[in-house]
């Protein structure tokens, strides 16, 4: 309880920064793109696209019973988020330490302004997912009130998970390379492009269901596509991995960030 309500009074006390730091990150992505923000909207949809074509014409991949396209755009938002978001926040302490070693920051705002960055292109990206939904016939349903639980938990065990990285690349800058692929296996790893039930080995899908983004992915499926409200060990599985992530994340970064200064 303690930690929550120091973290409480940390975020109130810096949310000026953390608005500022948000605030430039969204200024430097878009300097001199012409359609700015819009890119937020049209890159989920031309990725999907893209992605919709290769594994429905030549892989053939079939999700029956739903829309594949609703089934992959799904799927292919929750993951982004997690995917740019911890890619971008990996990097985040040591591309700010020149601006560290000039005035007192918590040096964890870096990471965490990276997720609530992406966060908001996030969001943005929800609205060609509903257009997607409501366009293939999906519909939407009143369980979609639900669905901020699964987005709160992706939330925090992104920014656990973030603060982890950023402060294994301090040490690490090899990190930068091998989170690549990392994140790459991870995609597969994740039923995004295609249906888990597809995987008949049931040693190989009980590996499949330890990964955390499954069952987040699959909390907001249950609702958006097949117009249930998920069962209760999904409610559980979402929770619990945010929370690991999230202290896990807390404990790695508090106890090696006084150590930061040697080796950025």
């Amino acid at each position: 309880m303690q930690v929550v309500n120091n973290i409480k009074y940390v975020c109130k006390k810096y949310s000026f920064l953390l608005k500022q730091l948000v605030s430039r990150d969204f200024k430097v992505k878009y300097k001199r793109s012409v359609l700015g923000v819009f890119w937020s909207l049209l890159y989920p949809v031309l990725t999907m696209a893209v992605m919709a074509l290769v594994f429905t014409n030549v892989f053939k991949f079939t999700t029956p019973g739903v829309n594949y396209l609703a089934y992959l755009m799904s799927g292919l938002v929750m993951f982004n988020y997690f995917s740019e978001a911890s890619n971008l926040a990996m990097s985040s302490v040591v591309a700010n330490f020149s601006l560290i070693n000039k005035v007192y920051m918590p040096k964890y705002i870096f990471p965490v302004s990276k997720c609530v960055f992406v966060g908001i292109n996030f969001l943005l990206s929800l609205i060609p997912l509903y257009v997607i939904l409501l366009a293939t016939g999906t519909g939407v349903n009143l369980y979609h009130i639900f669905l901020p639980y699964a987005y709160v938990c992706l939330f925090l065990f992104t920014v656990g998970f973030s603060l982890i990285l950023s402060s294994v690349a301090v040490f690490l800058r090899d990190m930068f390379y091998i989170y690549g692929v990392v994140i790459s296996l991870w995609t597969y790893m994740t039923p995004i492009m295609y249906d888990i039930a597809i995987i008949d080995k049931p040693a190989l899908l009980f590996i499949f269901k330890l990964n955390p983004l499954y069952w987040i992915v699959y909390f907001v499926r249950r609702i958006m596509l097949y117009n249930t409200i998920p069962e209760i060990n999904a409610w559980i599985y979402c929770a619990l991995v945010a929370i690991v992530a999230m202290v896990a994340g807390i404990v790695v970064f508090k106890k090696t960030q006084d150590k930061f200064i040697y080796y950025v």
